[in-house]
């Protein structure tokens, strides 16, 4: 049997590039692939920190079949992050289609889901108002 991978669902940046925790850096340094809502604005962030690893698109108007592809590659052992374009993904994004299809099939439940969490816009504006 294979041991399955994990996905790491990593924060990203609103607004500033320099808004990212070295958690989340370290991740997206580790894993073999980075699935991203905009590729182009997902580049812009992995340059800004020297980061260079495989991207896949994943986002609103991704089909099932790329779903599924995701879900391969996690069952074969394959660590992936996803991020969207700003904040956590899985909040008004298709990452939450993504983490439901992997949680909800027995087979697939030995994939870990790993949340990386980023820096609270909420807690700096509370700390001005």
């Amino acid at each position: 049997m294979n041991k399955s991978g994990k996905l790491y669902i990593i924060a990203t940046p609103i607004g500033n590039l320099e808004d990212i925790t070295l958690r989340a850096l370290r991740v997206l340094r580790e894993v073999d692939l980075i699935l991203c809502e905009d590729t182009r604005v997902t580049k812009k962030l992995l340059d800004r920190y020297g980061i260079q690893k495989p991207l896949l698109s994943y986002h609103h108007h991704s089909k099932l079949s790329r779903v599924e592809k995701i879900v391969e590659y996690l069952e074969n052992g394959k660590n992936l992050a996803l991020v969207s374009d700003a904040g956590t993904p899985g909040v008004s994004d298709p990452g939450n289609v993504l983490v439901e299809r992997i949680t909800h099939n027995a087979k697939r439940n030995v994939v870990k889901i790993v949340p990386v969490p980023g820096v609270s816009a909420v807690a700096a504006i509370a700390s001005v108002a």
